[in-house]
């Protein structure tokens, strides 16, 4: 069986090539230019089948090891929403909202996940690379499981330190922390595909991080391993919905070529 490493270095000889669509990047720059942090709605109703649409391409957002750690719970029950309101503080973006979408990250799901993997891999039609099926077989285990309370973590760490020393090692996640930030980067790139998704049907949205968790995850029923990455408001925007113009510091000052 090949090395899992391979994965990352060697180009597979698939036969595989997908068609891309046409694009307009004029268009999208309107989407982008769009997006604005909304805050007070219109009374204005979302199709269902929009939002729909626009979960669906949260889901084909990229994520690490295609694990796919999320959860999108759209809150459409009355009560339900009126409690997520008061856990969002009542703040006018959450209030005025025709829908709220809570993005959940979700940190032990890797598991199923790479088995669900391995069972494709063994039903699929198309030539898998055995590299491929090595990384998710061997590595992966390695890679994600922490152990009880993380107990796995000072290992990892002097093994990683070690190895660094003599060749370019993988030196996260090696920690229950570590899978925080690993589910919360994969849920926020979801997140941006969710809120340019709406702004490309013409509605507006608001990512939330002001919400009192613990009564979130208790709304939608959540246990100890799943995080609350942010709840997204949407709705069409009031002439108020706005606060201000956008503003950005000098790209000079984040945009670094070296």
């Amino acid at each position: 069986m090949s090395d899992p490493a391979d994965i990352f270095n060697k180009i597979p000889e698939l036969g595989y090539e997908e068609k891309l669509h046409d694009v307009s990047s004029d268009s999208f720059d309107h989407i982008i230019q769009n997006r604005r942090s909304v805050r007070v709605y219109t009374d204005e109703k979302i199709p269902a089948h929009i939002t729909e649409k626009v979960l669906e391409w949260a889901l084909l957002a990229p994520n690490s090891s295609n694990l796919q750690c999320w959860e999108f719970y759209w809150v459409t029950d009355p009560d339900k929403k009126a409690e997520l309101v008061k856990a969002l503080f009542n703040q006018p973006a959450a209030r005025t909202a025709q829908e709220l979408i809570v993005a959940v990250a979700k940190l032990k799901t890797w598991k199923a996940h790479r088995h669900q993997m391995i069972k494709l891999f063994n039903s699929s039609t198309q030539k898998i690379p055995s590299s491929a099926r090595a990384y998710y077989e061997k590595l992966v285990p390695v890679v994600y499981n922490q152990g009880p309370f993380g107990i796995f973590g000072p290992f990892k760490r002097l093994f990683m330190k070690s190895a660094g020393l003599f060749r370019p090692v993988p030196r996260e996640p090696k920690s229950i922390a570590d899978m925080r930030v690993w589910a919360h980067k994969t849920t926020a790139l979801a997140c941006e595909n969710i809120m340019l998704g709406f702004s490309a049907f013409g509605y507006d949205t608001c990512p939330m991080e002001g919400h009192d968790s613990e009564r979130v995850k208790k709304i939608l029923g959540l246990g100890c391993e799943s995080e609350i990455c942010m709840v997204i408001s949407a709705g069409k925007r009031a002439k108020n919905g706005v606060y201000g113009p956008r503003i950005r510091f000098p790209k000079e000052q984040f945009i670094k070529k070296i």
